[in-house]
């Protein structure tokens, strides 16, 4: 009998390593913040669950976890559909299709910081075309004082910036769809409608599962575009749980409630990606069934 030899995990240490550097020994510091009280560079105190306590007792947080919330679920409502829609348009091979795929995607090279600059520009009334429009078709819109320009202003901007995420990953859903599906449907003198209901979209499911879990994720800790465009403001209409953290650990320098809040954000996270990736594998399983 061959000898088993276990060497081959050897390979993945430096793996383990980085993550163990990256990830896990800042998640201890956390925790270790989360539970003390800092008076010093050599003064803590241990004091248990009280920030968790305080935190979770703060109106402010509220506030930001409700246009957290409200935030995420729009674009994703949003961003889904019209992904599906623009998938559905482009053109199927051929040079046409590669261009579409090249413009598409145009947005997603873009970095973050970048499309703050480019749509607090894009949103001036003075200088920028999309503000200057909307003020000339007769609104009163400028998102640097009013908070529902500002709030629309960064949905819109993070439509413009991940749709296209969402249109390549059904695009390469719908091409992956074997031919024979639609020849029977044709047979059959299937609609369009019929075609995408009955062989598109559930082929789509598992596509869509996974932009969907990434766009949550994103949307669920959007930080720099809000930060370049508004800072937050005008007041704290775009205040989102990242801002809200970076506020308790850099601007007021509260460490202990910083560290627990982070905390709390991370099971969060956790919670909703453990639903998506239950909701993933139960596709799969039932994707991998044997039709009766």
């Amino acid at each position: 009998m061959k000898p088993y030899n276990n060497k081959a995990w050897l390979l993945v240490l430096p793996v383990v390593l980085c993550v163990a550097f990256s990830a896990v020994i800042p998640l201890m510091t956390v925790v270790n913040y989360s539970v003390q009280d800092i008076l010093g560079p050599d003064q803590r105190v241990f004091v248990g669950t009280e920030w968790f306590k305080n935190v979770l007792r703060d109106p402010e947080l509220h506030g930001a976890l409700w246009r957290q919330i409200v935030f995420s679920a729009t674009v994703l409502a949003i961003e889904i559909p019209l992904g599906i829609l623009l998938a559905l348009a482009l053109p199927a091979q051929g040079w046409r299709s590669s261009l579409a795929l090249v413009l598409l995607a145009m947005p997603l090279l873009i970095p973050q910081n970048v499309v703050g600059t480019i749509w607090q520009i894009y949103g001036r009334t003075d200088i920028g075309f999309g503000g200057l429009v909307i003020s000339k078709l007769g609104f009163d819109y400028n998102y640097a004082s009013n908070p529902t320009d500002a709030w629309l202003t960064v949905v819109v901007m993070d439509i413009w910036h991940w749709t296209p995420l969402i249109a390549l990953l059904a695009f390469a859903g719908l091409r992956a769809i074997p031919e024979a599906y639609y020849q029977a449907a044709r047979i059959d003198g299937a609609s369009r409608w019929a075609v995408f209901r009955y062989i598109q979209l559930p082929k789509l499911r598992g596509v869509l599962l996974i932009g969907l879990l990434l766009r949550f994720m994103d949307s669920f800790m959007i930080y720099t575009e809000p930060f370049v465009l508004t800072g937050g403001g005008p007041g704290n209409a775009t205040t989102f749980l990242s801002q809200y953290l970076t506020q308790k650990a850099v601007g007021q320098f509260d460490l202990g409630p910083a560290a627990a809040f982070s905390l709390v954000y991370f099971l969060i996270i956790l919670l909703a990606c453990f639903v998506f990736y239950t909701l993933l594998q139960n596709q799969a399983e039932s994707d991998n069934k044997p039709e009766a």
